[in-house]
């Protein structure tokens, strides 16, 4: 998923303002200096595309390099290539999300757009994002967190009830995640989850809730956070709930905004600010928010670096609140070379 949104973003970027140095990441965590061919970046026939081998020229990013990419080339050595100025690290997931690449970027004293180490880590571990975003008093849901070696207690069995779904703490794109319906598929559903992470939730479902996301950028030279308008979600009749090929291969609907009462869309978006600034955000998130029946709004989650197709959801709300997707992301790497400028 991380190519299809670099792609995206290889479409839109305003090529008049900005030069891109197009560098992909395989598999095996090999870095690739690429020729940037959107196309080469789709989905084709319900299948990913992916960075292979020979996608172009292997180059690192040094500790205190200062911003320049090195080309290693068995027959010449290393070799400085480019300088950069700021990076959007348009990675989802692990080493994409959790701090990994953010604090390689740091050693590197390079600009990067969005959340810094610690935020990114943050949303990446559900388990502490909903801890930090209770304790800022936002309302999240019931859950139970699984370290290695444990099992889910028979007491914690009757607070959650069913259904619940069981996840990876932290992984991202609905990845190793299922739906319980009856207590007995709950070791086959941990296991899952535990081939991606030995942490695992356990969350209670809602029932009757709508799903709603909302878009937050940092606020432009250093002001407040700024909500999008949100989104409703409307899965396709095929999935039973919001799985990876719900999301990314199955387009789903979208009402911008939805079809709620105004204090509730009032109330999403303020709250998705607020949660922003709780976990310590930067550049961008979405939050994902359950709406109940009561109308109450509760948080899912964050994505410190949401889906960013031209389809997504995230650059689709942007543009209903008047942003369009090449400024979107001419903001979002201005604002990081705002915050440097500022903070060094």
């Amino acid at each position: 998923m991380s190519a299809v949104s670099a792609g995206s973003v290889l479409s839109a970027i305003d090529s008049d303002e900005f030069e891109v140095v197009p560098v992909g990441i395989t598999r095996q965590g090999r870095w690739l200096l690429t020729d940037g061919d959107p196309s080469e970046l789709a989905i084709r026939g319900r299948r990913f595309p992916e960075i292979t081998d020979g996608a172009g020229t292997e180059v690192a990013l040094p500790a205190g390099s200062g911003g320049r990419i090195v080309a290693l080339d068995p027959a010449q050595g290393a070799a400085a290539l480019a300088d950069v100025d700021v990076v959007l690290p348009v990675l989802h997931g692990a080493y994409g999300e959790d701090g990994t690449i953010q604090g390689l970027l740091e050693m590197a004293g390079l600009p990067y757009v969005g959340a810094g180490v610690f935020a990114s880590a943050a949303c990446m571990d559900k388990e502490f994002t909903k801890k930090l975003l209770a304790a800022d008093g936002l309302r999240v849901g019931e859950y139970a967190v699984l370290r290695a070696g444990q099992s889910l207690a028979e007491a914690e069995m009757d607070r959650l009830g069913l259904p619940v779904f069981v996840k990876p703490s932290r992984a991202g794109s609905s990845v190793g995640i299922t739906r319980v319906d009856d207590w007995a598929q709950l070791p086959a559903a941990i296991a899952t989850a535990r081939e991606i992470d030995s942490k695992v939730l356990v969350e209670a479902a809602f029932t009757g809730v709508r799903e709603v996301e909302c878009g937050v950028l940092e606020g432009e030279y250093g002001g407040e956070p700024e909500a999008s308008l949100p989104a409703e979600v409307h899965i396709d009749s095929r999935h039973s709930w919001y799985d990876l090929e719900a999301k990314y291969l199955d387009e789903p609907e979208l009402d911008i905004p939805p079809r709620l009462p105004e204090h509730v869309i009032d109330e999403v978006r303020r709250t998705a600010c607020q949660a922003f600034t709780a976990l310590d955000c930067a550049g961008l998130a979405r939050v994902d928010f359950f709406v109940t029946p009561e109308l109450d709004v509760v948080v899912n989650e964050i994505n410190t670096m949401p889906g960013f197709t031209a389809a997504s959801a995230f650059p689709k709300m942007w543009a209903r609140s008047g942003l369009d997707y090449p400024k979107l992301i001419s903001r979002l790497i201005r604002t990081a070379l705002h915050r440097r400028a500022e903070h060094g």
